[in-house]
């Protein structure tokens, strides 16, 4: 797999956020196919830093429904995968950098 098809967007959430300022740790959706090893080099080649450790999750596809006035619509959230990538010391993403 190529490292561009690895990581789809960071995820931009309290949660994140407040682990990226106390554990140094940073929050990705990936591809559902890249394995461990493939999102640490592409973390240490798009961003210039060290990846000290990487803990995967499979978040499972949701159902979902809404009341509207053709009646009840149902619909499925599909699964995807996260990533939590742990930068070494002194290192750090800037996700915010042109915002």
């Amino acid at each position: 797999m190529k490292l561009t098809e690895v990581l789809i967007k960071p995820i931009l959430t309290e949660k994140a956020n407040a682990q990226s300022e106390k554990l140094n740790k940073f929050a990705f959706r990936v591809n559902r196919r890249a394995n461990k090893l493939e999102i640490k080099d592409a973390i240490e080649s798009f961003y210039g830093v060290t990846v000290k450790e990487v803990h995967t999750i499979v978040v499972p596809a949701k159902n979902k429904t809404r009341f509207t006035k053709a009646g009840y619509v149902e619909g499925r959230k599909p699964a995807y995968k996260k990533a939590y990538v742990t930068v070494a010391e002194g290192d750090t993403i800037d996700l915010y950098g042109t915002v």
